[in-house]
């Protein structure tokens, strides 16, 4: 461990060198982009994508990368939340990628946590929202270093308790977005969300008397969508454009993402924040249709991480859940039981201790019953677990869902048919495999 942490110590005062050499190596082709930055604690990847479909509406080629998928033009390859941790050299080569494409716009999500965006020109910063760990109490991280980064124009969500201290980084505008009527002199205009509902099966809201109703559930996906709109009106788009967009997504992988299972369902999404695992609550707890329907709930924490967060996440499900299931998640190189044992410890009498995630997700099927909502979270549209040394074990919740429900006999929706790739779109889609399939180490 002490080993480990000097040569940490070591790359990250060379990580700058292997940066340039990353821009250098790929023609520095931000510089031929418009590129867009969107960070913030949790609404990243809903906004990425949400953000490009609006971009769509330019008739410009548009690229974006996510912890979920890359997508450029309409060929996408999904991913996971490791792909967007491979570093600059991967960065650059998708950006590279989406040049040859013909693009005009990339959409990057960039991580708060990871320091891989030095020699990429962005001419956006985005802000979802931030956690007072991120800032600790001051203008710190990667968010910051975004925006400082940033000279064109800066998008912030004005009912984030830190916009003020991003208010205060030089650009040439300034763009808030809010459904509390917040403003400030520092912004050249506030778009702001009125009349902002979530009425269950979708929600609603207005911006100067244009209407928006969204296939999307939880009010915090209304600030997602106002930061995808403010993105399109820097564009010049009008509001009726991006509601074009915007109406037609009908949902994010593995965001709230249902599999609807006989008289019941799952709900499979990537929540691994205690604010963004109490908004995931809120929604299911609203959509609860019988007196007697349970939220079964089946979590865990990441390991060498956001430890202090861990007894909170249980706290949370004490408070939301009828039924409490604790499993395995992300360990890395810590030990599974003892991050369970810190999730437990305020989750409260209903709580089960389960290490293995199948059998966790097989024991919240067995307990579901009509009206009820099995809500499982952490993972999203991840396909790994993360073990000890690096390695990683093939996964997906929503392929354990299904084969554990066969296996109880409960009845599954029928399989969507597969799209074709059109034959014009094969040499980008191939070009995309082999994007996906690209790792930093090999400097291909």
């Amino acid at each position: 461990n002490v080993f480990r942490k000097k040569m940490k110590r070591v790359f990250q005062k060379i990580q700058p060198l292997f940066d340039f050499l990353a821009a250098f190596r790929r023609g520095f082709p931000s510089r031929k982009l418009f590129v867009v930055g969107i960070t913030g604690t949790s609404g990243k990847t809903i906004t990425v994508d949400l953000a490009h479909r609006v971009l769509e509406q330019t008739n410009q080629k548009v690229a974006s990368i996510s912890s979920v998928k890359i997508k450029i033009e309409d060929s996408e390859i999904s991913v996971g939340s490791d792909l967007i941790k491979q570093g600059s050299f991967f960065l650059q080569k998708f950006l590279q990628t989406a040049l040859r494409a013909g693009c005009k716009y990339a959409i990057i999500e960039v991580a708060p946590q990871e320091d891989i965006y030095k020699f990429i020109n962005f001419d956006v910063a985005v802000l979802t929202n931030s956690s007072q760990d991120l800032f600790l109490g001051q203008p710190s991280g990667q968010i910051l270093r975004l925006f400082k980064q940033t000279k064109g124009t800066h998008i912030i969500n004005m009912d984030d308790k830190n916009a003020g201290y991003l208010l205060q980084t030089l650009s040439k505008e300034k763009i808030g977005y809010s459904i509390l009527e917040n403003s400030s002199a520092e912004v050249s205009k506030v778009v702001g969300a009125k009349n902002a509902q979530d009425l269950l099966k979708g929600l609603y809201f207005e911006i100067n008397n244009v209407e928006f109703n969204l296939n999307l559930t939880g009010l915090f996906n209304i600030y997602n969508a106002l930061g995808a709109i403010c993105v399109g009106l820097s564009q010049e788009l009008s509001l009726q454009e991006c509601k074009k967009a915007l109406e037609n997504v009908e949902g994010i992988p593995g965001r709230l993402e249902n599999i609807y299972l006989g008289p019941f369902r799952a709900v499979i999404d990537y929540a691994f924040t205690p604010d963004h695992l109490k908004q995931t609550y809120e929604v299911l707890t609203k959509q609860l249709e019988l007196p007697a329907s349970k939220l079964i709930c089946v979590l865990g924490a990441c390991g060498e991480r956001y430890q202090r967060e861990r007894k909170i996440l249980g706290q949370i499900a004490g408070q939301y859940c009828q039924e409490i299931i604790i499993t395995n998640e992300d360990p890395y190189n810590e030990r599974p039981q003892a991050i369970i044992d810190q999730v437990a410890l305020d989750a409260g009498d209903r709580a089960i201790k389960i290490i293995d995630r199948r059998e966790a997700i097989n024991k919240a099927l067995s307990l579901a019953n009509e009206g009820d909502i099995i809500a499982i979270t952490g993972k999203g549209s991840e396909p790994f677990i993360h073990i000890e040394n690096g390695k990683k074990i093939s996964w997906d919740d929503r392929r354990v869902v299904k084969e554990e429900a066969k296996a109880l006999g409960i009845a599954l929706a029928p399989k969507e048919e597969e799209k074709e790739v059109p034959d014009g779109k094969k040499a980008l889609s191939h070009e995309m495999q082999r994007l996906q399939k690209y790792r930093d180490a090999h400097w291909r």
